[in-house]
């Protein structure tokens, strides 16, 4: 089956690549400039533009799947983003490579004779308030900045995809524990020049999902026809900061002595201090029910298991 995954150079668009060629589907990574990535055997790089479906639309005709993973990076690749990472100009272009990939993914199953079956829709937890309440898909988006450009502009652009007899499933994901993106890479850095300690007051939650489970959730998620709209996809064990650091103190050998004040936070970035110092515990219980099984349910596990690689 021929499955179509825009920004499929990212992290979770290369393990979701070689996963898929792995089972031997036909996999269509479309890149703004495929000639700088390696793909595995069995996977074609296209050259798109992020914006349209101009020199792509035609291979949605009778495929199986497209994975929509397209959208700028909104905080780095570090737990603490650079100064200025939300300016207007950067809240723009957050806005619009979200809105445009939706955009362009709605136009190519538009202009299918034979629509693809699927389209998977990448999403984010931001999309909830931040808080103590344990959030479900049912729960209404919250105001800040990052809530909006979810419920605004990343999940609508594909809608429509339903009434053309496409089933739709949006991902609301939650961060990625990954040795390459995410929060993670600083953090072990912290501590591995002893460094390591709470953001803050240490309380907000931190829902996280390891990179692998995150992969496995869209295949199964994409794969299975019972799957319908939003499902929620972190981890069943949700921490608290304080506990994160805790944990990957613990598993690195290393103290977890030395916090960063929030006004310190605030002081330096600003509104961005906001994806380290808020957080929403996530419920997953609609996900495990339609038969999703975690192979790293556990934060200790997690970690181990990616410091370890």
């Amino acid at each position: 089956m021929r499955y179509i995954i825009t920004g499929g150079s990212g992290t979770i668009g290369r393990r979701l690549t070689e996963s898929l060629v792995a089972d031997g589907h036909e996999v269509v990574v479309l890149s703004r400039n495929p000639a700088q990535h390696q793909f595995p055997a069995g996977a074609q790089g296209v050259k798109w533009d992020a914006a349209t479906s101009a020199g792509w639309g035609h291979l949605a005709d009778g495929a199986f799947a497209l994975i929509n993973l397209a959208g700028e990076i909104i905080g780095g690749s570090t737990v603490i983003p650079l100064p200025g990472t939300w300016s207007d100009e950067r809240k723009k272009v957050i806005r619009e490579s979200r809105l445009q990939a939706g955009q362009a993914v709605m136009a190519a199953v538009e202009s299918a004779a034979v629509k693809p079956q699927v389209v998977f829709q990448m999403s984010g937890i931001d999309y909830y308030p931040h808080g103590d309440k344990s959030v479900t898909e049912e729960d209404e988006p919250g105001s800040q900045f990052l809530a909006g450009v979810v419920a605004d502009y990343w999940e609508p652009p594909t809608a429509a995809v339903e009434a053309l007899g496409v089933r739709r499933v949006v991902a609301r994901t939650a961060p990625l524990l990954s040795l390459e993106t995410g929060p993670l890479p600083a953090s072990v850095l912290q501590f591995k020049l002893f460094a390591g300690g709470r953001l803050g007051s240490g309380k907000q939650w931190f829902s996280w999902i390891h990179a692998e489970d995150a992969v496995r959730a869209i295949r199964f998620l994409t794969d299975n026809e019972a799957a319908h709209g939003v499902y929620n996809v972190a981890s069943p064990n949700p921490v608290t900061n304080e506990e994160f650091t805790r944990t990957l103190g613990r598993v690195m050998g290393r103290p977890s002595i030395l916090p960063v004040p929030e006004f310190a936070l605030k002081l330096l970035l600003g509104e961005v201090a906001a994806l380290v110092l808020e957080g929403r515990p996530v419920s997953v219980k609609k996900l495990q029910a339609l038969g999703f099984e975690f192979r790293f349910p556990a934060l200790e596990a997690a970690l181990i298991d990616l410091l370890n690689e």
